[in-house]
């Protein structure tokens, strides 16, 4: 397995830094846990000497890593304190999952591409990542079984909002969803008040990998 160097660390700090005083990501628990995770291992080692620039690459089963500026703006908007129950709905490459983790969240992903799954699987176990529980599986329906959450993470847009998932939510937990056509889609937080109503807050137009699944919920 490829090495997190002095390097890398380097890098990543310069990621830190462009995060904290451009983007103007304030949160120090998300931005300590950027600092920690090895992004360069979650991606193809073509793409490596750049995975510390502010863009997206794509790995497998045709999906991207986000931008770690989204990553950040998402991790931020979840406003996550230590040992909070987080959703997390698209497993990815994990990179968002580490993230999560070293925030010391108790972190329940789902994906729905095998292949993803299985690779994210395999890079928790070499890294010392790990997850309270990973699925494979729609997520759409979320993890009811686990339900409720305090918060709810969607890492791919979201045509129709899944209602599903709400109903898997703590009063007052949040969730972060970006929805909206495949092309372009707009990121929201939700907040619940009471077990049937809800605050949305808007967070401007983000372009996301389609989420797959039944949207008839």
């Amino acid at each position: 397995m490829a090495q997190d160097s002095f390097v890398h660390k380097g890098k990543r700090k310069i990621l830190v830094d462009y995060l904290r005083n451009r983007i103007g990501i304030s949160d120090e628990n998300v931005l300590s846990a950027m600092n920690e995770v090895p992004r360069h291992l979650f991606i193809e080692s073509i793409f490596e000497d750049f995975a510390y620039e502010d863009r997206a690459f794509p790995i497998l089963a045709h999906q991207t890593i986000s931008h770690p500026s989204t990553v950040a703006e998402q991790s931020e908007l979840l406003q996550i304190k230590e040992g909070e129950k987080i959703l997390e709905i698209g497993t990815g490459c994990g990179y968002q999952t580490a993230v999560l983790l070293a925030m010391k969240a108790l972190v329940y992903t789902v994906e729905r591409q095998k292949d993803l799954f299985d690779f994210s699987k395999k890079k928790f176990r070499e890294m010392g990542f790990y997850p309270k529980f990973q699925s494979f599986g729609d997520g759409f329906a979320g993890l009811p079984t686990f339900a409720p959450f305090d918060k709810i993470i969607v890492t791919c847009g979201a045509s129709v909002l899944p209602t599903e998932l709400l109903k898997q939510l703590k009063v007052g937990g949040k969730m972060v969803i970006p929805l909206g056509p495949t092309d372009e889609q707009v990121l929201y937080r939700f907040t619940k008040v009471s077990p049937t109503e809800f605050e949305k807050e808007e967070f401007g137009a983000y372009k996301f990998v389609p989420m797959l699944g039944n949207t008839n919920l």
